[in-house]
This record gives C-alpha cells, structure tokens and sequence, in this order.
C-alpha cells in the first residue's frame, strides 16, 4: 500500500488558522460506515448520537509551552521545538536554525541561561538546558504554545487557553489531542445528563505526529515513540461498559493508540511506556466502537488510522465531501464521528 493510496486535495483556506469564537461551535460531519452515509451536522449534536450507558475516553495528556527561542554563539537565531522532556534540565527537540549546531553547541535562551546540545539522532537533538529551575518551570516562563507548522502565525495569549482541552491534566504534550478541543463544560454536563460516563488515558502526543511519511511503500515506515498510560480503572470501566450493552468512544486518535497498544492478544490490559504503534488499513481495531475525530492531513498516519477503521475509500469519499462542503481542516477545524456499526 501506498502513500500516496492516501492523497487528496486541500484548498489552503480550508486549514483553519484559529479557533472559533466557542469550542463546540464546530461542525460535524458524520460517518456511518455500514450505509456508507454521510450527515452535516454540528459538534452541539453530539449528545444525540450517544446512548446512556456509552463510555466517553479522553486524553488527559496537558500542553507544555514547547516552543522557545534563542541564539548560536555566532548569533544565529534558533528556534527550539521540545518532542518530549528527557528529565529535569534535558530535553529531545528539533532545532529550526540556518545551520546545525554539532555536540557541544550553546544557544543562549531569552533570559540569558544556556542550552548545551549533548548529541543528535536523525531530525532530533538532545539538549541540557543549563538553568537553576528545572524544564516544569522554565517553560512556562520562556516557551509559547507549540501551534502545529501548518498555522501560519505565532501563537498568542488566546492559544494558551485553546490549544488546550477543558480536561487537561497531566503535563507532558507538544501538540494537543485535538478531538478534545471542541468539547467545553456546557457540552460535558449535558452528556453526563444523559447518562454518559467518561474515562481517561494519557498520552503525551509529541511533535513526531507532524512528520511526513517518507517511505513510498507505508509498511516502510518507522513511526515515532510516545508516552502512554492506560490505567486498570478505565480498563475496568471499559469491560463494564461493554458488559451492559454500552460502546466505547474513544475522542481522538491518540486515544485509539493508547487503547490498541495495551490491548494482548485481543485483550485490553493496564499498560504504562512507550507506543510506536501504527494504525493503517489491514489492521483490525477492537478497542473502541466509534471515534470522534478532527480531519487529518493528507498521507499522514493519521489519515490511515482513520482508515483502518471506516475503510479507505469511505474516508477519502467523506474527505472530498468535507472540501466540498467547506469543512475547516486540522487542529482549529471541524470534527468527525466515525460509525463502525452505524447509528
């Protein structure tokens, strides 16, 4: 199979550059897989798609400001974008600079501390940052909100807030669950009237998730590694969901990672570590019976997870729709629920 078996066209005013004014204001297209159907709907609808007894999984995972900026010693201005805290004061980053620095390189930060490169592998570096306060405080006062490189803007004081889940908990993100973004507290009280649980994973999604599929031939690819913990809570939630006739709805494809690589031999299991999982059609998933999702980029792993689930042609089929019909795209965009058994 091919990455370009996952190619489509994107107007580049489709990619929106900016939340809407209200988190659940988006639209939502809806798939249902078996009819091969597709709904123009609201994010506000929501709740008429889900039964009481059904089980809301999240992402918990909370968006570290990762993205600083410096200079060489020979001052070259270098952009740092954290992937994933390493310890205290070390940290896996990519580096936008002219030229790049070799082992042993400083980068004086905005507050005059330093940052020592220590090694690089592939697009990564490793850097040691040389501050009294470790990265937990550091960032927070030197570092902006990581938007993703298809939004053309620096992020400002408002993205503090909305690159952001209303649920967000556990540190340790560069890029934002984004499913998550169009849930607020008006539309989570609503579906607990109705009777719908809600249950967390964590996984820090890192800045890996924007990579390109290089290899032409997708079974080539070498996914990056994440972080993820699937406690035995929701692993007890989720048998006791199923038991009584309830599905599982996993908010993201992050979600639907975590959930699939604590799952043996058919059997979801409590797992905390590492995941290079990768999701493309061919792959069965049986963790989850339904996904809210946002619209992913074209020949992303992303676009093939979805793929895996509702089949290709149906995926691109409702892509062309969304293009068609105006949909705003990626992480500020409109959302998607995804029926595998159908409403």
């Amino acid at each position: 199979m091919k990455k370009s078996d996952f190619d489509y066209e994107l107007p580049p005013e489709l990619i929106a550059q900016a939340p809407l004014a209200e988190r659940s204001a988006s639209r939502l297209l809806v798939l249902d897989v078996p009819g091969q159907a597709l709904a123009d709907r609201r994010f506000r609808e929501l709740p008429q798609f889900l039964r009481a007894g059904d089980l809301l999984v999240f992402n918990d995972t909370r968006v570290l400001p990762a993205r600083l900026y410096g200079r060489k010693e020979s001052g070259g201005a270098v952009e740092i974008l954290i992937e994933r805290v390493t310890g205290a004061h070390e940290a896996t980053v990519q580096l936008g600079v002219s030229k790049k620095p070799k082992a042993g390189g400083r980068i004086e930060l905005a507050d005059g501390s330093m940052a020592v490169v220590l090694g690089r592998e592939g697009a990564f570096f490793q850097l040691r940052f040389a501050s009294p306060e470790p990265l937990e405080k550091l960032l927070p006062k030197l570092g902006e909100m990581p938007l993703p490189p298809y939004i053309a803007r620096h992020a400002d004081h408002s993205d503090e807030e909305r690159y952001q889940t209303v649920f967000a908990r556990e540190p340790g993100a560069v890029a934002a669950p984004t499913a998550g973004l169009h849930f607020d507290e008006g539309m989570l009280a609503e579906l607990r009237e109705r009777g719908v649980d809600f249950g967390y994973v964590t996984l820090h999604v890192g800045a890996g998730t924007f990579q390109p599929v290089r290899a032409d031939d997708i079974k080539n690819h070498q996914m990056h590694r994440e972080w993820l913990n699937v406690g035995a809570g929701l692993v007890e939630q989720i048998r006791r969901t199923r038991a009584a006739g309830g599905r599982v709805v996993a908010v993201g494809t992050t979600v639907v990672r975590a959930l699939e690589s604590a799952t043996v031999d058919g059997e979801l299991k409590p797992f905390a570590g590492e995941t290079q999982i990768f999701i493309f059609p061919g792959y069965r998933i049986t963790s989850i019976d339904a996904l809210i999702t946002n619209f992913h980029l074209p020949q992303s792993t992303l676009l093939m997870l979805v793929s895996a689930l509702a089949g290709r042609d149906f995926i691109l089929e409702a892509y062309r729709h969304a293009v068609a019909g105006r949909y705003r795209f990626f992480s500020y965009g409109d959302a998607m629920l995804i029926l595998p058994q159908g409403g």
